[in-house]
């Protein structure tokens, strides 16, 4: 941070590549602006012409005003002109604006006018600057040709000569060149241009990640919404195809007494730098920090004489909390419950962060992260997570939870990232997926999730397999939802995903495991395939497996056969085939052919895209059972069998020959051990529809009653409880399971439940 002296007092700084100019404009009683105020412009320019290394101009008030890119470059080369012409006394000096013939009086006055154009205009104003100059020179022109002393001719002839070589000089700049058709009629003064050309990222002082605060003009813009006091406005760009995604938190908001108090906060509370112990409990952390803030801010406003409400102070310590102890912009993006994927590239600072939106899919966003917050964050995360991140270690996989928000964190580093630290976060729903949410999103359809339902009673053992961002985790956590809450579920995980909080606060008897990254080499956590065996020994439990990547798919394996027609056991992979799934586990993780057989389920989900490439929607592309019976490949041996394949014509999961001719052995094995089923495949098929059209209802009081929540987990979960018990009661009163006697007792329970609800 600059040593504030006095006003226009300047600093240079480096940031990486970047070369920062810093000016001290705090006493200014206006807002410093490029675009608005000739004297900003002029006192930049001047320093511009003696640093013109600069990259980066910041202008520090009570908020920072940066000008960076083109925009500094257009800068440099008016300066360094500005700087080149004020030392060429040769040719501009007094008498070398005519010959020995020309009057003292008019060399004066051409030499005053030049020079108070190079050294003033020039610096304040360069568009004004160059319509005078042109102005000037279309006058002289004109009086030249009334002249009938050659002696003064050539006089006017020679100082016509010297404005044109500074007009030409003007016109090779970017500045005056591409803004030439905008000058025409232009008023003198006037500065409506500079607002077109010149824009500053404006960040409080107490930030150091820049946001664009103004809109683009040329934007379209396609959807407006707010969530938790910040409002974000989402633009088509004419030259960009990706989408911009333009928030204004509410920390751009606050009036300057509030920032004022803020910042001296946060003085106050980076002289207290939390152990490393404290980051154990980053909870604990954010609420002590957020307790010691509201004194502090209290006590700042008394002194300062500035009202502040209980809800004032609160709001201003929450915000203290994001810049001290939490993680900026970049919490507020997490909390955007349409982004789904964050990514800041290397180095920090020098691009803005880019999301991946639910409506608008890949965005670039006017947030640029500063070098120092990226480094500082990859502390944080260091001691959150426990794991290391050096250049022996490059790779950090971790999560973050903070109020309101989950993210699975990704870090690069050197020597991996050349350039430096590098993040990408996946944000985590706030509530477990389920087959209803997928169903209405159409990445299922509900014979999809009637076979997936029916398999997960069944005891199976799935792979949720596909590419990365293809939805295989959310999957997986939805399916969590259909494994009844009287059974208990262990998870496996080396970077937390799946969704075990919130299935416990819905009454779920869950365990969840946290075991060594298999990108980690040491540290205090277990390895994976140990955890794995681990598992297996916390008693009768489905094991469901976050993802597998390692050799910790020797010891799922293990489980699998251990927990076969026992309970389920789950977990995903990168494979984007049934065959793809083999290779990868057998050829790379080197699971024993005979093992992979341990495999009943593969369900493969990919995003696919539009023609055009600009829309994509993630769909399940299969779902596929291994048969048992082969030897070596089971592709060539017949041991994958489609029960469900994706049609793109239609945009539907279909089922196969197979599976409608009841030729599937994995579902024929689960009902060999349920009497009522047991050789009867119309039974099976008869449950599966029953559970099928039991989720389609769901939906399609969704749809009709314009009410979502009945998709979410809470109430799926219920209606998957009822289905059971039902099933249970129909048995028990008359003998058999009656499926049109259960879906009409069913839909009558799911009736009143949701009319309960409103």
């Amino acid at each position: 941070m600059i040593k504030k002296r006095g006003l226009w007092d300047y600093e240079l700084t480096k940031e990486g590549s970047s070369s920062i100019l810093k000016i001290n404009v705090e006493e200014l009683p206006y807002i410093p602006s490029l675009e608005d105020d000739p004297i900003t412009m002029s006192r930049t320019l001047t320093v511009l012409g003696e640093n013109p290394s600069v990259t980066r101009i910041v202008f520090l008030q009570r908020r920072h005003y940066i000008y960076e890119g083109e925009q500094v470059e257009m800068l440099i080369e008016i300066a360094e002109i500005s700087k080149r012409l004020s030392r060429e006394k040769s040719r501009l000096g007094l008498y070398a604006m005519g010959n020995q013939k020309t009057p003292q009086s008019v060399l004066t006055q051409r030499f005053n006018f030049t020079q108070n154009l190079i050294s003033n205009i020039l610096k304040a104003d360069p568009l004004s600057a160059y319509v005078i100059l042109k102005r000037k020179i279309r006058e002289e022109k004109a009086t030249s040709e009334n002249i009938v002393s050659q002696e003064e001719k050539e006089s006017s002839e020679i100082y016509i000569s010297v404005l044109q070589d500074i007009m030409h000089l003007l016109e090779k700049t970017r500045l005056i060149n591409s803004n030439l058709n905008r000058l025409y009629g232009h008023h003198v003064g006037d500065r409506e241009i500079y607002s077109l050309i010149f824009s500053p990222t404006i960040t409080p002082d107490f930030m150091f990640t820049r946001l664009m605060a103004e809109q683009p003009l040329d934007g379209e813009q396609l959807d407006i919404y707010s969530f938790d006091d910040n409002e974000v406005s989402l633009f088509s760009i004419p030259k960009d195809i990706k989408k911009l995604y333009h928030l204004t938190p509410p920390e751009f908001k606050l009036t300057e007494d509030k920032y004022a108090i803020l910042d001296l906060a946060r003085t106050v509370l980076a002289e207290h730098r939390p152990r490393e112990e404290e980051f154990l409990d980053p909870e604990k952390i954010r609420i002590t920090f957020f307790n010691i803030g509201k004194d502090l801010i209290q006590e700042l406003a008394a002194r300062r004489n500035v009202p502040l409400t209980l809800e004032e102070i609160d709001h201003l310590a929450d915000i203290l909390v994001r810049y001290t102890v939490g993680f900026g912009l970049i919490e507020i993006l997490l909390r955007d419950k349409k982004i789904q994927d964050i990514t800041i590239n290397s180095p920090v600072g020098s691009s803005p962060a880019f999301i991946v939106h639910q409506d608008y899919e890949e965005c670039v966003t006017n947030i640029i992260p500063s070098k120092t917050d990226g480094d500082s964050w990859a502390s944080k995360f260091r001691l959150l997570s426990g794991r290391p991140l050096d250049e022996a270690n490059p790779v950090l996989d971790t999560e973050l939870t903070i109020p309101g928000a989950r993210a699975r964190v990704a870090i690069i580093q050197k020597t991996l990232s050349p350039n430096g630290v590098a993040y990408a976060f996946r944000r985590h729903r706030d509530k477990p997926w389920t087959y209803p949410l997928f169903i209405k999103n159409r990445m299922l359809n509900p014979l999809s999730a009637g076979i997936l339902s029916f398999i997960v009673d069944g005891a199976r053992t799935i792979l949720f397999a596909g590419t990365r961002s293809s939805g295989k985790t959310s999957l997986l956590g939805s399916t969590l939802v259909e494994i009844m809450r009287k059974y208990r579920i262990i998870s496996v995980e080396d970077t937390l995903e799946l969704p075990t909080k919130a299935l416990r606060d819905l009454g779920y008897n869950i365990q969840q495991m946290k075991v060594r990254s298999a990108l980690t080499t040491g540290g205090v956590e277990m390895p994976a395939d140990e955890g794995i065996r681990t598992s297996l020994r916390l008693g009768d439990s489905s094991l469901i497996v976050g993802e597998i990547r390692s050799k910790e798919a020797a010891a799922l394996y293990e489980a699998m056969r251990i927990g076969a027609l026992a309970n389920v056991v789950a977990g995903t992979i990168h494979g984007d085939s049934p065959y793809g799934v083999f290779d990868r586990v057998v050829n790379d993780l080197k699971v024993p052919t005979t093992s992979f057989k341990a495999t009943d389920i593969i369900v493969i989900s990919n995003p696919i895209k539009s023609s055009d490439g600009l829309k994509k929607w993630r769909r399940v592309l299969s779902i596929t059972e291994v048969r048992k019976d082969w030897k070596e490949d089971p592709l060539r041996e017949n041991g994958f069998v489609d029960l469900l394949k994706y049609n793109p014509n239609t945009d539907e999961l279909e089922p196969t020959d197979e599976l409608i001719n009841g030729e599937s052995e994995i579902l024929k094995n689960i009902a060999g051990n349920i009497k009522e089923w047991s050789d009867d495949w119309d039974a099976v098929w008869n449950n599966i529809t029953l559970r099928a059209d039991m989720k389609k209802k769901i939906v399609d009081y969704s749809t009709k009653l314009k009410d979502n929540s009945i998709l979410e987990a809470d109430f799926t979960i219920l209606a998957n409880d009822m289905f059971h018990k039902i099933s249970g009661s129909v048995k028990e009163d008359i003998g058999i399971l009656d499926n049109k006697r259960i879906l009409f007792e069913w839909n009558e329970w799911l009736k009143r439940a949701i009319r309960n609800r409103n």
